[in-house]
């Protein structure tokens, strides 16, 4: 490992920088709308009155964002740590006490990277071999990975600085094909992964875990009915709203309720949204013949036994607006079991997860 060992002319900063200008652009945004994901799906009280319904598809944009720039940080974090990989290597290693802490922080900047990366794109495959909750730990690592980044450049600001612009460094031809490589493989990335939430590239989706536009009656399908235990309804089920004036209804009295349909797109955490067209009875409908106070947010209950999921609670602001509804149908069918039959819940700007199935109790909250 004496100097000079490593002999591409590409381990420098030019090249580092330049790299590390897309990588940090992809990490902050995959830790933005990853934040603005768990801020959805788990907000505190203080935040939760103040979530927005519109616009419709905010999520989906979010969330497929989310996926887009994260999956796009891996050929960007293999290129990066190419070009820096003999500093790993430097003798000797802590030249200082100074010295010693920041290579201490690179390795824990890039443990938590490599980490976040890889549990991320196993949670769009959803496949968890590990004995750590995903979600907890996704979140803290993507705090721990940026505020890493953002230690690391005010430490090597000086070094950035004089070599963000071309002129700073000789040109190398290596360098632009080096560049050029890197981006291809960006794009390639992004153009067959992105259809999964971009509609106008699903004709390239050939390396996404999903295709939007296929499953049982045109939606994807996360959680089965059979993983939820909810194959067989119930003879006797009974929505049961809960309020200054509980009531409970049958399949068949719900359906005699004043029917709505809307065109509302469902996005999950893995990345991949569809729209569909649902129909059934507005929520606040639901609220407002129990007796339920203006204001009021809904506690729902599904029918499955277990599940982080199983208890959602819905804010007012969603409650009333109309695009939310108690939904029976979808395309113009009766839900089946997997996506929810006999109701289930479908809004604006939600997490699939919290689109409850199964629907069997909601709950006026005031």
């Amino acid at each position: 490992m004496r100097e000079g060992a490593f002999t591409s002319p590409l381990h420098e900063p030019r090249t580092v920088v330049v790299v590390g200008r897309w990588l940090g652009l992809a990490v902050l945004l995959c830790f933005l709308t990853g934040l603005t994901s768990h801020l959805l799906q788990d907000p505190p009280g203080w935040l939760a009155p103040h979530l927005p319904a519109r616009p419709v598809n905010g999520y989906r944009v979010t969330q497929g964002l989310h996926v887009i720039s994260g999956l796009a940080a891996i050929p960007l974090v293999g290129a990066k740590l190419w070009a820096v990989y003999p500093q790993l290597f430097e003798w000797p290693p802590a030249r200082s006490v100074l010295h010693a802490l920041e290579r201490i922080g690179i390795a824990v900047l890039v443990a938590a990277v490599l980490l976040e990366l890889f549990t991320g794109l196993l949670n769009t495959l959803q496949w968890y071999p590990w004995p750590f909750p995903f979600r907890q730990t996704h979140f803290w690592l993507g705090w721990l990975a940026t505020g890493g980044l953002l230690v690391h450049l005010s430490v090597k600001a000086p070094l950035i600085a004089a070599h963000w612009w071309r002129r700073a460094a000789p040109a190398l031809a290596q360098r632009r094909a080096f560049l050029a490589a890197t981006t291809a493989a960006v794009g390639t990335v992004t153009l067959v992964t992105a259809g999964q939430s971009v509609p106008w590239l699903r004709a390239l989706d050939l390396l996404a875990p999903r295709r939007p536009d296929i499953g049982p009656q045109g939606l994807p399908v996360n959680r089965t009915a059979a993983q939820a235990g909810t194959i067989t309804v119930p003879a006797d089920w009974r929505l049961r709203v809960d309020g200054p004036r509980p009531y409970e209804l049958t399949l068949t009295e719900l359906g005699e309720l004043t029917q709505y349909e809307v065109e509302l797109p469902i996005a999950c955490v893995e990345g991949w949204s569809a729209t569909a067209r649902w129909g059934g009875v507005r929520v606040s409908d639901l609220l407002l013949r129990a007796g339920a106070p203006a204001g009021s947010s809904a506690r729902i209950t599904s029918l499955e036994t277990e599940g982080p999921y199983r208890v959602m609670e819905m804010p007012a602001q969603y409650v009333d607006d109309p695009l939310s509804l108690l939904a029976l149908r979808v395309n113009g069918e009766v839900l089946t079991a997997d996506h929810g039959f006999p109701a289930r819940i479908i809004a604006p700007n939600r997490p699939g997860v919290l689109q409850t199935k199964w629907v069997t109790r909601i709950e006026v909250i005031a």
